[in-house]
């Protein structure tokens, strides 16, 4: 069961640099066994041409690693900060993006414009309060982690499966690696679609709740018929 955790971790990080959602190797994806407490993440540093499933991290939800040669992603901390805080995911992925990053670094949210963001997110997806100078300076990436977590008190991470980290870039989730990849690429569309509509100034007074609503509705909950059964 572990081995096929680490290859569905390195599948999930091979299809980073496919998706054209990284740069050299900014970026990395992780795999949550959830009955065994552990999580096959990406090794830091390591270029994604030279990367083979026995190279992936297993690292328990402390962040501690518990098999492996290699030193785990320096991001392993907020994708076990975020493993802890919703149970129902199974997958993270972390990227910087072009036009989610970009977004990121203004801090601005991506806003709801048209159906294609509806499809995947059921609203803005939000950006990250700053964090404090002791933050910055004690543990970081857990409390950009922690900072993700206080961001969604009042969000449902299961409508809004993404976050952009203030200055940082963008982090998605998902029941499984494949799922958190999926919702990595559409940060990236929406962000990239916000952009040019913002640009090019919309018209009116913008897409209407029920139209989001319907979107989001028929690929996602009990009333779902979007695809096969």
């Amino acid at each position: 069961m572990l081995k096929e955790l680490k290859r569905e971790a390195y599948e999930a990080n091979l299809l980073l640099p496919k998706h054209g959602l990284i740069n050299l190797n900014f970026g990395n994806a992780s795999a949550l066994d959830r009955g065994r407490g552990i999580f096959a993440i990406k090794p830091s540093g390591v270029d994604y041409e030279k990367l083979r499933p026995a190279d992936m991290v297993l690292v328990d939800l402390k962040g501690r690693r518990v098999e492996g040669k290699l030193r785990p992603s320096s991001d392993t901390p907020t994708h076990a900060e975020l493993y802890r805080g919703f149970p129902h995911i199974g997958g993270v992925v972390h990227t910087h993006s072009f036009y989610a990053t970009a977004f990121a670094q203004a801090g601005r949210e991506i806003p709801v414009l048209g159906t294609t963001h509806s499809d995947f997110f059921f609203g803005a997806v939000p950006v990250t309060r700053p964090l404090a100078r002791g933050a910055i300076a004690g543990d970081y990436e857990a409390e950009t982690g922690k900072a993700i977590l206080k961001r969604f008190a009042k969000l449902n991470p299961r409508e809004i499966p993404g976050v952009l980290v203030l200055h940082h870039g963008p982090f998605t989730w998902g029941a499984t690696a494949a799922e958190a990849e999926e919702y990595a690429v559409a940060v990236e569309l929406c962000a990239k679609l916000a952009y040019h509509t913002l640009a090019l100034g919309p018209v009116g007074a913008g897409i209407i709740a029920g139209l989001v609503d319907r979107h989001f509705r028929r690929k996602h909950g009990p009333s779902a018929y979007y695809g096969q059964e």
